[in-house]
């Protein structure tokens, strides 16, 4: 676990903006009729434009590679879905999508599901509910708390509204590589779990079944999926651990202070959460 010096930290926010960036465009292009393989190849270009490099194109584990500029994955693909040509979006689909770029030497990541056009009030709901659940963890991610304190609160938000929260992927800490210690479950025990300090960068980062936790991995080795076929919902967001508040550094453009915003959101979101500082 890594507590990041001055500089790491001015370079982890810049590239947390540029992250949050590309996904704010890659979000506002979705619509009915755009392939997956549309929307990754957009990112790749804008990426390309900003001087600054997928994180995640390349990725290894194991024997396999990601192919992808981004991670797209739809309705009952959970993560880690893969941009293809004939995977079309529809009225009614939901597609998380999650940019992880990486910008002089450090990686900035985050991710946000979208409705592509209507969709039903119960998967509107999953959504709502799923970004409650970031920041209601999120606000846990202080000096001397662990990360049990930060599962925690995701898990029993997302399981009080009847949904399901998947215990197969977690956040993690971030850095010079894309994954780092701690791993932050979206699950745990208050009090339990890596001790958190001043300075680490991590994404927490809740991933949501609609019914069952249940997973199954697709042909292609990488994407994770729904076992039910069941809409999944997945929101994450890039943080310097602090003593009062937390410091969001994808903030999405237009916000350059990080506790108003979070305030703001937490307003948005209706919850009842006093925050320090």
């Amino acid at each position: 676990m890594i507590c990041k010096s001055f500089k790491d930290k001015e370079r982890i926010r810049a590239a947390g903006r540029s992250a949050a960036a590309v996904l704010d465009r890659l979000c506002a292009m979705v619509e009915p009729g755009l392939s997956t393989w549309e929307l990754d190849e957009a990112g790749g270009e804008i990426m390309k434009d900003m001087g600054i490099k997928s994180a995640c194109k390349g990725y290894r584990s194991g024997y396999r590679v990601f192919p992808s500029y981004t991670c797209l994955s739809v309705n009952d693909e959970i993560v880690h879905g893969i941009g293809v040509k004939d995977r079309i979006l529809k009225e009614g689909d939901v597609i998380s999508v999650d940019v992880c770029i990486r910008e002089d030497g450090f990686v900035g990541d985050n991710c946000r599901t979208v409705p592509v056009g209507e969709v039903s009030p119960e998967v509107a709901r999953l959504l709502r509910v799923t970004e409650e659940s970031l920041y209601v963890g999120l606000v846990r991610a202080l000096h001397k708390n662990r990360v049990g304190d930060i599962g925690n609160a995701v898990q029993r938000h997302v399981e009080d509204e009847g949904f399901a929260i998947i215990t197969n992927f977690v956040g993690h800490g971030v850095g010079r590589t894309l994954h780092e210690d701690p791993q932050i479950p979206n699950y745990g025990k208050p009090g339990a779990g890596a001790l958190l300090r001043k300075g680490m960068a991590i994404c927490v980062e809740p991933m949501v079944n609609t019914k069952s936790p249940r997973v199954r991995m697709a042909k292609d080795g990488w994407t994770a999926l729904a076992e039910d076929q069941l809409p999944s919902a997945h929101f994450e967001h890039t943080m310097l651990v602090d003593e009062g508040t937390p410091e969001i550094v994808t903030l999405p453009p237009g916000h350059h202070h990080a506790t108003k915003f979070l305030k703001a959101k937490l307003e948005q979101l209706s919850l009842p959460i006093e925050l320090d500082g």
